[in-house]
């Protein structure tokens, strides 16, 4: 898989920045607001971490590192659009994979990445009745 993240890659203007804001849907999260405009283009990301969020650029450069990371794994399975992450002061406080897990479930409640799978000890629900729940027909009591 070819997980770079060359230009062509990112929104990097503030006119395509603006396009976004207005047109995009929004979903959010208390670590991060994400805007999504679909388009026919492949996917690209923007972010936006302002020093009200940290004001130490060591900070805000981490975040960016983590979010960059996390879409560059996931670009190829994205569909095609926009991504603009907005950072919330909370980001601040969380490590590297609060920030991913937080950005994967943002993605997901977009409606970007199909629920996967989770492994767990429930089973699958299966909608379809199984052989041993069918119901069977009781001899009428009342009748006789």
């Amino acid at each position: 898989m070819n997980a770079s993240f060359p230009r062509s890659a990112r929104v990097r203007t503030s006119a395509e920045y603006a396009r976004v804001f207005e047109l995009a849907k929004r979903t959010s999260d208390p670590m991060l607001s994400l805007h999504w405009q679909a388009t026919d283009s492949p996917a690209r990301l923007g972010l936006a971490v302002s020093r009200k969020v940290d004001p130490h650029a060591v900070g805000r450069n981490r975040i960016k590192r983590a979010l960059r990371e996390q879409f560059r794994q996931l670009r190829l399975q994205l569909p095609g659009g926009d991504y603009v992450v907005v950072a919330r002061p909370a980001a601040a406080k969380a490590n590297r994979e609060q920030l991913s897990a937080t950005f994967l479930r943002t993605l997901i409640r977009a409606g970007a990445l199909p629920v996967s799978v989770a492994p767990g000890t429930m089973p699958p629900v299966n909608n379809a009745p199984s052989p041993s729940s069918r119901t069977t027909s009781k001899p009428d009591s009342r009748a006789g």
